[in-house]
């Protein structure tokens, strides 16, 4: 037998055995020697690594490591050598590294170390398992348990948007990804993806989706890479990203509203992989832009007109707030503008047409505006324009322009229109230094231009005359006695005719102001009327009202009835059926001790419907200054009216005009053929009382019986009345008893 092949030694055949086993592993194997440097290198580590045995044999391990550990890793070897304390060493742990083609794995790593040979030298054995799949669900399921979780936290969208993307780059080594939102628009909006080259940044922010791009989409989500993706050749200098995978992201509805990109750097990619992390992250992109998409709804509904888009009363407020609170505030121009006769539009063509009116408006004016204009709508068909540096010659030309553009007919339902608006003009700091004077100011002069010219403009700085700035005084000091509670009631009572008994009260708005003083419900009714300010006033009218009787009751004062005045403004829009029966049940009142008097302008606008919506809940429905309007006895007798009250201007002139008293009574006898009853107002002598009473009149109310009191007066005047109206019953009884008995002696003497 030849020395060549004579049989190894035992332990030198096991050697090779063992290494053979090591060859043959499913799991890669890696063993160093104490340089560092590879000694073995088996099969299944060529495959994970995409090197030969011979490419890596006698290199530094360093040549298989991520490059974001290749600084330390010789450090972290020889400080186990040195100590033989290392806590990788005899433990399982993931790692990710690139193979030689720059795509990536994943894998679990353990590492053996044993001291070998005469030298008693450190070798350290690494096997290592590819677990790519694997580890990506694992990590795309906990990336979606934590952008949910977050969503649910304090966090903005983008940031969430950032963490889902630096997530998906650490699963995709050498990526860089991006999170894209479809604007309404179709624009593509960034919400995460800062880290990629500016020229993509710029090239996505400038694609406009068609709607075959949207149907391409919808077939094939991962058609997103044709819109996110342009060859090198187009793009010469963005030669670092080499590849691109990406998806299309839907909301509930099925509606396109983003798109994730993953960019890759890799030279090349031998896997599906990166395309699979992508639509695993799809849910949680889509979570993340629903959640900002109704935190932006939810943004526009508090600070943006719903029907027409434009920022509402609040924004306009903050707006004039911060323009004015400026350390060097900029003068600018206020504009209101009211549409003329819109009204009558709603009732000729209905709410829904008025509607599109109004945003058609809106739209024109804002095409008349320009960029740093600031465009609202106050509500109804009130619109608003903050002009910034804005003067008397810059206002008037824009008023003029505006003018003419909004004479060009408008076609609704296929009909022509033709409308106007009168736009009232204050400029700061000239008009005032307050948010409250600016718009008052405004808001003044537009009712100016209304009652002279509709369609026209007015500024009254420099020119307003004293009527003018007392309106505009008053109606700004209004505003503040509305929200800050300076307005009261008083109550004036009002007496049955028949049994001299209390038959009600009425409720009456004073209004007292700290440096004005008494300010008279005539002087300021109007001005609240012309401002808009009646329907607050109105509502806390009525819930004023509601709120003493209910604490009369509580103290064991009884007041049948009371009665409060409203205006024609609160049948727009408004359900006032239903803030009354809120009322009611809020202070667990009945409904008929509620009375609720209109005036005679309410029943000529025809309000039948929401006039029999407050009899159908029991409130009683007066109709107020009666004779003094044009009312029509025909539409009289189809209204729902539990009483009619007669002006006092008719019970002031009994001693002078016969007419006044002719007026009266029939007044009074039409009540009774309708079945109402009667109240007359303004009654202050003993003779006014008389005739009355001698008339059939029901309820007499005026300065004879008492004046508007606070409710505090109430009992102590209950309390009087009851003993005066005692003693005059007693009184009347003796003399009825005398005249009787008088009548009877004459009776007997034959006289």
């Amino acid at each position: 037998m030849s020395a060549s092949s004579a049989p190894l030694p035992p332990v030198v055949e096991n050697i090779a055995l063992y290494f053979d086993m090591l060859e043959q592993a499913t799991d890669g194997v890696v063993i160093i020697d104490n340089r560092n440097h590879i000694v073995f290198f088996n099969t299944a580590a060529e495959r994970l690594w995409g090197h030969t045995a011979a490419q890596v044999i006698g290199q530094n391990v360093n040549c298989l490591i991520p490059i974001e550990h290749k600084a330390t890793h010789d450090g972290y070897i020889a400080h186990n050598r040195d100590t033989g304390h290392n806590r990788i060493v005899g433990k399982s742990r993931e790692i990710t590294f690139t193979r030689s083609n720059g795509d990536y794995v994943a894998a679990e790593m353990s590492i053996s170390t044993a001291v070998l040979g005469p030298q008693r030298e450190r070798y350290y054995m690494a096997f290592v398992k590819g677990v790519t799949e694997e580890s990506h669900r694992r990590k795309i399921l906990d990336l979606q348990n934590h952008v949910f979780t977050q969503l649910a936290g304090e966090m903005t969208e983008k940031d969430i948007a950032g963490l889902l993307c630096a997530e998906a780059e650490r699963m995709v080594p050498n990526s860089v990804a991006v999170l894209l939102q479809v604007t309404p628009g179709l624009e593509l909006e960034i919400l995460s993806g800062e880290g990629l080259p500016w020229r993509r940044i710029a090239s996505l922010t400038n694609v406009i989706l068609t709607d075959d791009d949207i149907a391409a989409l919808h077939a094939n989500p991962e058609d997103a890479r044709a819109l996110v993706w342009h060859s090198r050749a187009s793009d010469a200098q963005e030669i670092e990203l080499r590849d691109c995978w990406a998806s299309a992201v839907f909301g509930n509805s099925g509606e396109l509203i983003g798109i994730f990109a993953l960019y890759s750097r890799n030279r090349d990619k031998t896997t599906d992989w990166p395309q699979k992390i992508v639509a695993g992250c799809v849910p949680s992109c889509a979570a993340i832009i629903k959640q900002g998409l109704t935190r932006q709804h939810l943004t526009r509904l508090n600070h943006y007109d719903v029907l027409t888009g434009l920022l509402n009363r609040a924004s306009i407020t903050a707006t004039l707030k911060d323009m004015t609170s400026q350390p060097t505030p900029l003068p600018f121009a206020l504009l209101v503008l009211d549409l003329d006769l819109f009204q009558d539009i709603n009732n000729v063509m209905g709410y829904d047409q008025g509607d599109v009116l109004l945003q058609i408006v809106a739209r024109r004016l804002a095409q008349q505006c320009r960029g740093n204009f600031v465009l609202g709508r106050l509500g109804g068909d009130d619109f608003v324009v903050i002009m910034p540096g804005g003067n008397v010659e810059t206002t008037r030309t824009f008023a003029e322009t505006f003018t003419t553009a909004m004479s060009e007919p408008i076609e609704i339902n296929g009909q022509e229109l033709i409308i106007s608006f009168s736009i009232g003009i204050s400029l700061y700091p000239y008009d005032g230094v307050e948010i409250e004077q600016i718009l008052n100011h405004a808001d003044v002069a537009m009712r100016e231009a209304k009652k002279t010219a509709r369609g026209s403009f007015r500024l009254l700085s420099g020119v307003a005359n004293d009527e003018v700035k007392s309106r505009l005084i008053i109606g700004s000091a209004l505003r503040k006695a509305v929200r800050h509670s300076e307005l009261h009631l008083f109550y004036q009572p009002q007496i049955c005719t028949m049994t001299g008994r209390l038959y009600g009260v009425e409720a009456l708005a004073r209004w007292f102001h700290p440096t004005l003083g008494a300010v008279p419900p005539s002087r300021f009714i109007p001005i609240a009327e012309e401002t808009g300010q009646i329907i607050a006033i109105g509502k806390w009218s009525i819930e004023e009202a509601c709120r003493q009787l209910a604490k009369w009751d509580m103290a064991g004062i009884v007041v049948p009835v009371v009665s409060v005045n409203i205006s024609a403004a609160h049948f727009y829009g408004t359900d006032l059926a239903g803030h009354i029966r809120a009322l009611l049940d809020r202070y667990d009142l009945d409904a008929s001790r509620l009375t609720v008097e209109i005036t005679e302008s309410v029943m000529m606008q025809n309000h039948t419907e929401a006039m029999t919506a407050i009899r159908e809940i029991g409130v009683g429905l007066s109709l107020d200054d009666f004779g003094t309007g044009f009312s029509s006895l025909s539409r009289l007798a189809h209204l729902p009216l539990t009483e009619i009250k007669i002006d006092r201007s008719f019970v002031v002139n009994f001693e002078r005009d016969v007419s006044a008293l002719i007026v009266t009574e029939a007044a009074i006898n039409i009540g009774k053929r309708l079945g109402v009853k009667v109240v007359t107002e303004g009654v202050e002598e003993t003779r006014q009382e008389t005739r009355l009473r001698a008339m059939g009149c029901d309820v007499m109310q005026g300065y004879l019986f008492s004046k508007p009191m606070p409710p505090a007066d109430l009992p102590e005047w209950l309390r009087n009345f009851s003993a005066l109206s005692h003693a005059q019953t007693q009184t009347q009884s003796q003399s009825e008893a005398q005249a009787q008995a008088q009548a009877q002696a004459q009776s007997r003497t034959g006289k």
